[in-house]
């Protein structure tokens, strides 16, 4: 059994997708594993700490025609998928909503494609879930980065110079992402506020000690699995009003409302920025898929009417030593449990609900129900 981990080639993408200790693990069950030179080196991982764990570093050519397994962080580009073997198995973060022509790819290369950010949200699937474990992150990186951009000092401070009033910070969307800018912010010091289409989230929010902002309405926003649902056009006319009022008063904005497989929904409109403080700071971490503002920029950090924007596409690289830990144990996890047999070789589960859910292609067929 080959497993294969390349260096990511993606401008900015800092993770591996596995470490050291991923790697024992995978030796540990019979496998040899090849990393490609220097695939840890934006995670802060040697090549010499990959061959203290047992696998074999290529410096020159990669064997990946000669894979079974290949692990990755970002979908593979048009060289690294032509190397791949007809047969191999595929297991990264794919972005089938964004690049789905890539499923057209796999396809006609006849690999098997697991793409894990459509791993069902159920217990037993939580120590894979590449989704939470990054989203985490990123809402910890938001409010360190929008800390870091604002002139305000975050908490309240009394000094003989007088009182300096504490920062407030709003979160729009309660998912993984925007509870943990919610922890955070509540942790350095911010009063929060936050706002979220599920009443359901009410609770979580309030335990964090931040207050909870929500539209007076009947509907729901919660869809299967604990995703939002888009709304109903008066439920947006009343939560445009509300939102256009709270954000008036805020030093930090962190924005992270998604919902899969559409275009983020637009939650700040340039009528609302020209009414907030000059110098607040608004981080738009659906930046990646049209923004919740249309003035924040792809991977930029920008100014529009005296409000600065951040559009970091991919906070959690911004943090790769532990990104790459987190991913590469839910990768690991997914590995060992679904993919590899008592026997030590490759024995897929074929027909486990988590492995149809993340499996894009097999035998030169698209098989996930959604992109059929």
């Amino acid at each position: 059994m080959k497993i294969v981990v390349l260096r990511e080639r993606k401008e900015g993408e800092s993770r591996v997708a596995a470490t050291p200790d991923a790697v024992r693990k995978y030796v540990a069950v019979g496998a040899a594993v090849t990393i490609e030179a220097g695939a840890g080196s934006g995670a802060a991982i040697s090549d010499a700490e990959y061959k203290a764990a047992g696998a074999i570093i290529a410096a020159d050519a990669v064997p990946v025609g000669e894979a079974d397994l290949i692990l990755k962080v970002q979908p593979p580009d048009n060289k690294e998928l032509m190397q791949m073997r007809e047969g191999a198995l595929l297991v990264g973060m794919l972005d089938p909503h964004g690049q789905r022509d890539r499923i057209n790819a796999y396809n006609l290369r006849k690999i098997s494609a697991f793409a894990l950010e459509l791993l069902p949200r159920i217990s037993r699937a939580q120590a894979m879930d590449v989704l939470s474990s990054q989203s985490n992150l990123a809402g910890y990186c938001a409010v360190i980065d929008a800390v870091a951009t604002s002139g305000k000092v975050v908490p309240m401070m009394m000094t003989a110079a007088g009182t300096v009033a504490p920062a407030k910070a709003l979160v729009l969307g309660a998912g993984v992402a925007g509870l943990q800018a919610i922890a955070t912010a509540k942790r350095l010091g911010a009063v929060v506020s936050a706002f979220d289409v599920r009443p359901a989230v009410k609770e979580q929010v309030e335990s964090l000690g931040a207050k909870f902002i929500e539209v007076p309405a009947e509907e729901s926003g919660e869809a299967s699995g604990g995703y939002a649902k888009e709304m109903s056009e008066d439920y947006k006319r009343k939560q445009s009003r509300l939102i256009h009022e709270t954000i008036k008063k805020q030093d930090i904005v962190i924005s992270t409302a998604l919902i899969p497989g559409k275009p983020a929904p637009v939650l700040i409109t340039e009528e609302m920025v020209k009414d907030m403080k000059n110098g607040a700071v608004i981080v738009d971490l659906a930046v990646a898929s049209g923004g919740n503002c249309p003035l924040s920029e792809l991977d930029n950090v920008v100014t529009k009417h005296d409000v600065i924007f951040i559009g970091y596409s991919n906070m959690p690289s911004r943090v790769p030593v532990d990104a790459s830990q987190l991913y590469s144990r839910n990768l690991c996890n997914f590995v060992l449990t679904l993919l590899i047999g008592k026997e030590k070789k490759l024995d897929v589960k074929w027909d486990d609900e988590l492995v149809t859910g993340t499996l894009l292609t097999k035998d030169g067929a698209t098989v996930h129900k959604n992109f059929k």
